[in-house]
């Protein structure tokens, strides 16, 4: 697939109806929310520093995805401005984009919960017209957006995966990237206790390191995990994670801590098994590397429930509505100060 490139004889083409400017934060939801129809341009340098990736080869981006290069992007016309970080929002937006567009419309993607303080973290957006968007309730529920008027939350959307779940590896699957660097929050010693007790592979960023397998690329971890009896999460403190999505729409049964987001989407002995007793988890998964039909049969629940609750068509299409609503409402103002100036 030919990769897609800003063109700067044509500044805005038509083949979609509403172009957006964002950065490259996070590789799959990024592809994710490509599926929808609108366009995407996103910055690239030479340093390749966060967010100026470009669209990279880890992803089969289509080419609604088009790369501008950095120094360029003040010359871009697009109908709104996607921010993805606190660095999109504090540093990178005052050096990359123009007085103008700043002034475009502006939407505040929030991945994660707060971190400094679970409760009373404000949220780094501090204009009133901005609309933040949460990946999930609890992070809505976590964060203290008094200065913004509206906030809402879009669920995640996951492509189906191709590939059928079939269990014959008797162990467990971990997808977590720079897991010891990251460490308590998001299960590093949790991992290391349950590893002594139930085989378990580890897959992602720096997991050779720790021995573990090394990184698997998007398109191939559903057949990678697909073999696995099942999936565990160890975070302990994040955001919903694609990653057990992924594995519960491939049909693996995920096992996870009951604590943010996830406490709403795994059910005990139907889409998987959930709990804050790591040892209640480690008994699971005893059970399931005991009974692969158990596996194969919450696996299967996991799966359906996963397809309709985090469906990328109704993904898509509330981030299409957001993007228009946002974009209809400042057409009006400019409209009113128009008239009254």
């Amino acid at each position: 697939m030919a990769v897609a490139h800003y063109n700067e004889k044509k500044m805005k083409t038509q083949k979609h109806p509403i172009s957006i400017f964002t950065w490259h934060i996070h590789g799959s939801y990024l592809y994710y929310l490509s599926q929808g129809d609108y366009q995407i341009y996103i910055p690239v340098s030479t340093q390749r520093q966060e967010g100026y990736y470009g669209r990279e080869s880890t992803f089969p981006f289509g080419d609604n995805v088009i790369e501008v290069q950095a120094e360029e992007v003040k010359d871009l016309q697009v109908d709104a401005i996607l921010f993805q970080s606190h660095k999109n929002w504090l540093v990178d937006q005052y050096e990359i984009l123009t007085e103008e567009q700043r002034r475009l419309p502006r939407i505040y993607l929030e991945h994660d919960p707060p971190q400094h303080s679970p409760t009373d973290t404000k949220h780094v957006v501090n204009d009133a017209e901005v609309v933040i968007v949460h990946v999930t309730h609890f992070n809505k529920l976590m964060w203290d957006n008094k200065n913004s008027k509206v906030v809402k939350v879009i669920e995640h959307g996951v492509i189906e995966p191709k590939v059928k779940y079939s269990g014959e590896l008797e162990k467990g699957i971990v997808v977590v990237n720079n897991l010891q660097r990251r460490g308590r929050r998001l299960g590093a010693d949790i991992f290391t206790e349950v590893s002594k007790r139930i085989p378990l592979d580890l897959i992602g960023m720096e997991s050779k390191e720790n021995e573990g397998l090394g990184e698997i690329t998007h398109t191939q971890l559903p057949e990678f995990i697909s073999h696995y009896r099942f999936f565990f999460n160890p975070t302990r403190y994040t955001s919903m994670g694609l990653a057990v999505i992924e594995a519960m729409m491939t049909g693996l049964p995920v096992l996870a801590l009951a604590t943010t987001e996830q406490a709403s989407v795994i059910k005990n002995y139907e889409t998987g098994f959930i709990d804050t007793d790591v040892d209640y988890l480690v008994h699971k998964m005893k059970l399931l590397l005991a009974n692969k039909s158990l596996a194969h049969e919450i696996g299967e629940q996991g799966r359906k429930y996963a397809l309709d609750r985090f469906d990328i068509y109704r993904f898509t299409e509330e981030w299409k509505n957001i993007f228009e609503s946002a974009v209809a409402k400042n057409e009006n103002y400019e409209k009113e100060n128009r008239i009254y100036q």
